[in-house]
């Protein structure tokens, strides 16, 4: 069978069957399809503007499969940076973080500032006077752009702007950015781990609410072990049924909205938090109330979401917030990195317990990482008995309003995936491709 003319998706939207092909889960053609046709052409998140705060402040990471460095330069502008010396290719920082005025290649000690400017070449007299240090800066990705803090990058010019791009994920957005009037910084440090399954297992683990209390019982036990009142969720949903919705935001993105049992370290007081805390937390609650009005102050303080960005962002603003981005590095293993986020003007007892919780569920050593990834890789070995040829993602396909449950979600993102991996290109992409 020609596998560019194969079948990734059925979509039968008037029987309400939507099946993946698992060979998008193993096959290698597959990825390097996906490198060039998704990761090649959307808008890929590179990391948070405060994790640089401060001039000659850098980090370097992988970006969809490309070493680059976040810096910002002395002159106060964040810039992504290729991590590759435009003389031989070596990488010119190989540290993970830190602050320098310059970045050296160790190879021929080719030197950039931290604008990514060529200042030092030792031995330039040898050049002929055609050589000019402004042509071999240190590239950047033909797009960056900065949307409430979140940086992201694109490797294709003629892709749409980062504003159009993020489409209704804007709105949710603006619910994490606006939890502080001082902005939101990423907490240092990250969680980097791997899993030895494909990485679009983990896009639809990441705001699937039907493994919920399946694969998570330890940690609903925990909760109701430590006080917290699980009597308003019904028995088949993490969360009560009142108050919650399954949004399509459009170009593959999608969220889960709802109202959970756990507290949140941003003014839901749960008992757990203890009885001292309780006045505290109403008073960040009024100074929220009246900064946005009862309503958004609600959805900020007591609502949690799972969003997606298509194609490998997830921010889960649940009992605390974390940024996980990840990347495949073949069909059957990826890399994951994950960020906690928290309010700058944050009170240290309340950047306590937001860790707390962050680790406590969402850490590599949590009561929910492990859980996810065993099945995401449980997953993965199932996907050697090739005549079970079909992943069923129909659930909820001809409800009105979905529920938490549901998975519109992982639909909205298998519809654009797809979209991009079959529609037809000009005979020039197809030779580049």
């Amino acid at each position: 069978m020609d596998k560019t003319a194969e079948v990734f998706v059925i979509d039968d939207r008037d029987a309400g069957i939507f099946r993946v092909n698992r060979r998008v889960f193993t096959d290698p053609e597959c990825l390097e399809r996906e490198r060039r046709r998704v990761f090649d052409k959307c808008w890929i998140y590179a990391g948070h503007e405060s994790e640089v705060p401060h001039a000659g402040d850098f980090q370097s990471r992988n970006v969809a499969g490309r070493p680059m460095i976040l810096a910002r330069g002395d002159d106060g502008k964040v810039r992504v940076l290729l991590n590759t010396c435009t003389h031989r290719g070596a990488l010119v920082c190989r540290q993970k973080s830190g602050n320098a005025k310059t970045f050296q290649c160790p190879y021929h000690a080719w030197t950039y500032n931290s604008r990514g400017q060529l200042i030092g070449v030792p031995g330039e007299d040898s050049y002929s006077p055609a050589f000019k240090r402004d042509e071999f800066a240190l590239a950047q990705p033909a797009q960056v752009d900065n949307y409430r803090g979140f940086i992201f990058v694109c490797f294709d010019p003629a892709t749409e702007s980062l504003y159009d791009y993020l489409a209704g994920a804007k709105e949710y957005l603006d619910l994490v950015a606006d939890q502080s009037e001082l902005g939101m910084k990423v907490v240092a440090g990250v969680q980097a781990y791997s899993a030895r399954a494909n990485w679009k297992l983990l896009v639809e683990n990441s705001y699937d609410g039907y493994h919920g209390l399946p694969t998570h019982q330890r940690y609903f036990g925990f909760l109701s072990d430590i006080g917290v009142d699980m009597r308003g969720n019904n028995g088949n949903n993490i969360a009560s049924p009142h108050r919650q919705q399954t949004v399509d935001l459009g170009n593959g993105h999608a969220v889960l909205e709802y109202q959970s049992a756990w507290g949140r370290p941003i003014a839901h007081w749960v008992p757990s938090f203890g009885e001292h805390r309780k006045a505290h937390f109403e008073e960040l609650r009024r100074r929220f109330e009246e900064r946005f009005g009862a309503e958004r102050a609600y959805r900020i303080c007591e609502t949690s979401r799972n969003l997606g960005i298509f194609p490998n962002l997830v921010i889960n603003d649940i009992m605390a917030i974390t940024i996980r981005a990840f990347y495949p590095v073949a069909p059957d293993y990826m890399e994951v990195n994950a960020w906690a986020l928290a309010p700058m003007d944050e009170s240290a007892e309340d950047s306590a317990l937001r860790l707390d919780n962050f680790l406590t569920f969402l850490g590599p050593g949590g009561f929910a990482t492990p859980d996810d990834v065993e099945m995401l890789e449980s997953c993965q070995r199932g996907f050697a008995n090739r005549e079970v040829g079909w992943s069923d993602i129909s659930r909820g396909m001809k409800r009105e309003k979905p529920s938490l449950t549901d998975e519109l979600q992982m639909r909205a993102f298998w519809r654009r995936w797809n979209q991009l991996m079959t529609e037809p290109q000009t005979a020039r992409a197809r030779r580049a491709a």
